[in-house]
């Protein structure tokens, strides 16, 4: 059975549409994605965009939502992707759902040379696959909600951008 997972975060413009496109791609067999924000601000992040055209994944379809869409569908799994380090407030989904926090950097605030700002998009998209490909490799399908948990969570601790948190 396939897998229902929410990313989140407050904007919904940058990361967490990145990760529903990451996961689109790597994971199309096993996981249904949606992302989602908190306080959506209505439009995709254009450096997102370029990034996914950069590395060939489509980009007309994704548009900033809010999680209020989702009430009525029920999520496996909700990721947050929120920077705790640069002070952001990660939005709390209460809903029933094994929750997990991949806090990456938002490029969209960089300021900088285009490519700085290149850069920064280009780590966080590479920050989240090296995750989502992490997930993918565990038999998801099979753990308990206890033990998926601990093993996401796990997967932030190997591969750590900038939660702001210690393993």
């Amino acid at each position: 059975m396939m897998k229902n997972v929410l990313v989140l975060c407050t904007g919904n413009s940058c990361r967490s549409v990145m990760a529903e496109a990451l996961f689109k791609q790597l994971g199309k067999e096993r996981i249904n994605v949606f992302s989602a924000g908190s306080h959506p601000i209505g439009r995709i992040n254009a450096g997102a965009l370029k990034t996914l055209e950069r590395h060939g994944l489509p980009t007309e379809s994704y548009r900033s939502k809010s999680w209020d869409e989702f009430d009525n569908q029920p999520m496996d799994i909700v990721i947050t992707v929120c920077d705790n380090a640069a002070g952001e407030t990660c939005p709390v989904y209460l809903n029933k759902a094994v929750r997990v926090h991949w806090g990456v950097s938002d490029p969209g605030h960089v300021e900088g040379t285009e490519q700085e700002i290149e850069t920064a998009f280009e780590n966080t998209f590479a920050t989240l696959k090296q995750r989502i490909k992490a997930m993918l490799e565990l038999p998801i399908e099979q753990l308990s909600d206890t033990e998926l948990s601990e093993k996401l969570n796990k997967i932030r601790v190997i591969h750590p951008e900038s939660d702001g948190e210690t393993s």
